[in-house]
């Protein structure tokens, strides 16, 4: 039985292509970034939990009490390694704007795993082990996430202590991080079925060209 090489430049040729030229913004950065550390804070904010902090003194004096979840350790603990988070990422070349960045793997990845499952040969230029490594985009948001939380630590440290009652999007990336005519991804929402119903349809079409034989041979490539 022949492998067949798919031609894939209807359905992800144009994922290559971009690549290169598509780097995240700082739109982008700032929008995943809040949306992560907001999220870690969200995981410990019913916490009970209460800290003793300062030190016993001979003269008996106790340490001071502090509730967790207005702590400094917790933004401290929520901050650590946030930007690591970025890695779980993956391109969905498919939606647009900042929507391409979303956990998950992107229906174009699910097209051509689902393929290579069928016996189909399909070339990225790289091993079959490596597709599900972060992509240079994913890598390029994470690095300049590091950068940005280091600039505005102040102002997420004002936030946490003294402005929880806005959203930290609109504290960090409206207010201090970008400008005016920066804030264009802020208002991108993902719908979800548009999306996955054209995705579909595309992993569909490729299959049924698998089935029909419609696919190029390696020799004719």
């Amino acid at each position: 039985m022949k492998l067949a090489v798919v031609s894939l430049f209807w359905l992800c040729g144009f994922v290559s292509a971009e690549e290169n030229e598509r780097l995240p913004n700082k739109c982008e950065v700032c929008k995943f970034l809040t949306v992560e550390l907001q999220d870690a804070l969200e995981k410990t904010a019913r916490s009970r939990e209460v800290l003793e902090v300062g030190e016993v003194l001979d003269t008996g004096k106790r340490k001071k009490k502090i509730k967790y979840n207005t702590s400094e350790t917790r933004l401290t603990e929520a901050v650590d390694n946030i930007c690591e988070r970025i890695l779980e990422y993956n391109v969905h070349a498919e939606r647009p704007g900042s929507l391409r960045y979303a956990k998950g793997s992107s229906q174009t990845m699910t097209t051509l795993k689902n393929l290579v499952h069928k016996g189909v040969k399909v070339d990225l230029g790289m091993p079959y082990e490596l597709w599900d490594e972060p992509s240079v985009e994913v890598t390029d948001m994470k690095k300049q996430c590091e950068t940005m939380l280091e600039q505005y630590e102040d102002v997420v440290e004002n936030w946490y202590f003294h402005h929880q009652d806005q959203r930290l999007e609109n504290f960090l990336c409206e207010n201090h991080v970008l400008e005016t005519s920066e804030q264009e991804c802020l208002k991108e929402v993902w719908k979800g079925d548009m999306g996955d119903k054209e995705g579909a349809e595309e992993e569909t079409s490729a299959e049924e060209e698998v089935e029909e034989g419609k696919l190029h041979d390696a020799g004719e490539l």
